[in-house]
């Protein structure tokens, strides 16, 4: 090679590697684990308004019952100052008479009873009737007073319900106001999730339909131990927004109904689950442990062991086992049995 064809060759080279840079790079498509996180990203923040929609539901129905219980209060107190101040007028009109017939002249003593008597036995039979006299006397002011106080009692209870009702109503109001907002958004964003979905690759949804561990798990005796077997009989189960079972669950519902089926109660939501029972730390989980997730408590699972726990995570993921530390950031752990 001579030098002339050295420094074509080497301008040739150069010319091609400016081109290269030059050229604009071609499209990239997104990694499945991008498009994964996106998705887990969109759920969890469906999951979370979801969960807030479900608790503001709770909170209207406790308002309307405070507004039931509060109408019947001022309903019975009605009642109440009714009755009191029939007593009031009838026990009155008995004081009156007596205090009428003082004023006449009439002396309810035993200096009286003997100047008018004409006889020993006279005078016994007028000091027994002064007794009748003295103690209707007392009997009628001390049921004048007492309805006097009941009715005040009446008046005052009828106050205190009928301000309780205005505020449960007010209350109630605004909830309803916001529960219609919280759905709402709930709602697009559950939209959005879905959509995000049906983007994604076959392999992608493959991966988040992957049933995890189906082996059998024995579980320990007791009310926890049962509703564990209840969770994990569910594997396999979809996960769908709002869901309470048979067939489908959300994380809460799921957590519900376990408990539900070892007899015991719990609330419906993942914030008031997060202050069942009592806290435990993360060394001491024990099997049917509710773990809340993410600082603001919106997904619950059910430990399975010191390891593994078992819930409802988002749609198009089954009802399965997972490592407890992989789920997300620990809130809280609540027992709420033993």
């Amino acid at each position: 090679m001579n030098g002339h064809t050295g420094r074509r060759s080497t301008a040739l080279a150069a010319a091609v590697v400016v081109a290269a840079l030059a050229a604009p790079a071609p499209a990239v498509a997104q990694p499945a684990s991008d498009a994964l996180a996106e998705y887990e990203r969109l759920s969890r923040e469906a999951e979370r308004l979801h969960e807030e929609h479900l608790e503001a539901q709770e909170e209207l129905a406790a308002k309307r019952g405070e507004l039931d219980r509060a109408t019947a209060d001022l309903t019975e107190a009605a009642r109440l100052g009714e009755t009191a101040r029939a007593d009031e007028e009838a026990f009155r009109g008995r004081v009156d008479l007596l205090t009428e017939a003082t004023f006449q002249g009439a002396r309810l003593d035993g200096l009286s009873a003997l100047l008018v008597s004409g006889s020993q036995q006279d005078f016994l039979n007028r000091m027994s009737a002064l007794g009748v006299l003295a103690a209707d006397s007392e009997e009628a002011l001390g049921r004048l007073s007492a309805a006097v106080d009941s009715a005040e009692l009446a008046r005052t209870g009828a106050r205190d319900a009928q301000q309780r009702a205005a505020a449960a109503t007010g209350e109630a109001e605004r909830l309803v106001a916001e529960l219609a907002e919280r759905e709402s958004a709930a709602q697009r964003q559950v939209s959005d999730a879905r959509a995000h979905y049906r983007s994604l690759s076959a392999a992608d949804k493959a991966t988040l339909a992957a049933p995890g561990d189906t082996s059998a798990v024995a579980v320990p005796a007791g009310a926890a131990g049962a509703a564990l077997r209840f969770a994990l009989d569910q594997r396999g189960e979809p996960y769908v927004f709002g869901s309470n079972g048979p067939d489908s669950w959300d994380c809460s519902s799921l957590t519900q109904a376990a408990y539900r089926a070892a007899g015991v109660s719990i609330p419906r939501t993942t914030y008031t689950q997060a202050t069942v029972g009592r806290a435990v730390s993360r060394a001491e989980v024990q099997p049917g442990d509710l773990i809340i997730y993410y600082a603001g408590q919106s997904h619950v699972a059910m430990a399975v062991d010191g390891v593994r726990a078992v819930h409802a995570s988002t749609e198009g993921v089954p009802v399965k086992i997972a490592d407890i530390d992989s789920i997300g950031p620990i809130s809280t752990i609540r027992r709420v049995v033993g």
